[in-house]
């Protein structure tokens, strides 16, 4: 996929994946929609890259059987162990401010 500068781009191609996703699987957008679960406005938008809201998207991926798209979008986050130990490095004690008394000098 070449890089993509606007979201408007980005929605253009994203709704031209689908459409040829859906036209190699021989559905019509009809089928499509029934299938996913959404309107049938609501795919044409998605495919013509008008708009769609997320839950449409993820509909229709599924419905398409293209889950691995989700996973790239929403990676699983692992903690790595070592990460959560605390800070090695030796800890400064603070100075404590001397207190002065009511003419100046140290109490």
């Amino acid at each position: 996929m070449n890089e993509v500068s606007t979201p408007e781009e980005l929605a253009q191609t994203i709704g031209e994946n689908i459409r040829s996703l859906r036209l190699q699987k021989n559905l019509t957008q009809q089928a499509l929609a029934t299938q996913a679960g959404v309107s049938l406005s609501a795919l044409r938008h998605l495919e013509s890259g008008q708009g769609a809201n997320l839950g449409t998207l993820i509909r229709v991926v599924r419905a398409l059987d293209k889950q691995e798209w989700l996973q790239t979008l929403a990676p699983r986050i692992t903690i790595n162990p070592l990460h959560m130990t605390p800070s090695l490095a030796a800890r400064q004690r603070a100075r404590a401010r001397r207190n002065k008394g009511a003419h100046g000098q140290e109490a």
